[in-house]
């Protein structure tokens, strides 16, 4: 699995990278967003952000956690990734959030990665 999380991490940073594209419209031609129902520019930007700071994150942590095991890592990349995704909603319609299960996902996805890194550096302190 620690193999994987650098392959993940690179994914995820080449679709932050392509969600570049949509910085540009938000910027020079938000009208087209509007077209496709795209009401909250900045959502569109925390997800920009989003997709870049977890493909980083999954990349260190896959190069440094030697001795975390799988299922923790697990953890890590399912928040890693579910994280960014819960932004692209919330650029359509921010009434979403007030949802069950939008705040259960949210939820979940937060724990998920929040418990991992802890239990990452948990790991990795135990064996240095």
């Amino acid at each position: 699995m620690r193999d994987l999380l650098p392959v993940i991490g690179l994914w995820s940073l080449a679709v932050g990278a392509l969600s570049g594209f949509a910085m540009v419209l938000v910027v020079d031609k938000p009208q087209y967003l509007h077209k496709v129902g795209i009401k909250h520019h900045r959502r569109v930007f925390q997800t920009h952000l989003d997709w870049i700071l977890m493909g980083l994150l999954l990349i260190a942590v896959g190069l440094v956690a030697t001795d975390t095991p799988a299922w923790v890592l697990v953890l890590v990349t399912i928040g890693a990734i579910v994280n960014p995704l819960l932004f692209v909603p919330l650029a359509f319609d921010e009434k979403i959030q007030e949802t069950l299960a939008y705040r259960t996902a949210s939820g979940l996805s937060f724990v998920s990665l929040s418990a991992g890194l802890v239990a990452v550096a948990i790991a990795q302190t135990i064996a240095y």
